[in-house]
């Protein structure tokens, strides 16, 4: 099953995360099958391909609960 999810980067004390479209059985930061977006909680800054991820909605990916929230904080 295909996953909206997020894929943890940054550095030490200062996290960000690259929201991914991965393989549900795959470890969080393996190798993702597209990039949609970052999202940055320290400064609160995120950014979505919204036309990306409507198209992989469509095809049946389910984002996580976290993802699912920034998508409707886009809206």
């Amino acid at each position: 099953m295909l996953k909206l999810r997020l894929k943890k980067g940054g550095r030490k004390k200062q996290p960000s995360y690259r929201i991914v479209l991965t393989q549900s059985e795959l470890r969080r930061n393996g190798r993702p099958i597209e990039n949609l977006g970052f999202y940055n909680p320290c400064s609160k800054k995120f950014f979505l391909d919204v036309k990306r991820i409507k198209l992989r909605l469509a095809q049946g990916a389910k984002p996580t609960k976290t993802v699912q929230s920034l998508l409707l904080k886009m809206t």
